[in-house]
């Protein structure tokens, strides 16, 4: 299983949690739908930005040199 998936899984868990504890406190069904919403949405947001894939090219490349440290080629002048 992906960690967005276990991510989303243990993310549900805790909506299906709050929303019964909401309907325990007599909130109304309209408020408990809106949050379970606005729960989700941010549950996939945050899965999305913790489990996306690294950019294998940042921090390295063909050279060790970064971007302030290049110079110019070196080679026989005329």
């Amino acid at each position: 299983m992906s960690s967005f998936a276990s991510y989303i899984i243990g993310f549900l868990i805790l909506i299906v949690g709050l929303a019964f504890a909401a309907y325990l406190l007599n909130i109304p069904s309209t408020w408990i739908g809106v949050g379970v919403i606005v729960l989700l949405g941010i549950g996939v947001l945050s899965a999305t930005s913790r489990t996306k894939m690294r950019d294998p090219a940042a921090g390295t490349g063909a050279s060790d040199t970064t971007v302030g440290e290049r110079r110019p080629p070196t080679g026989p002048t005329a």
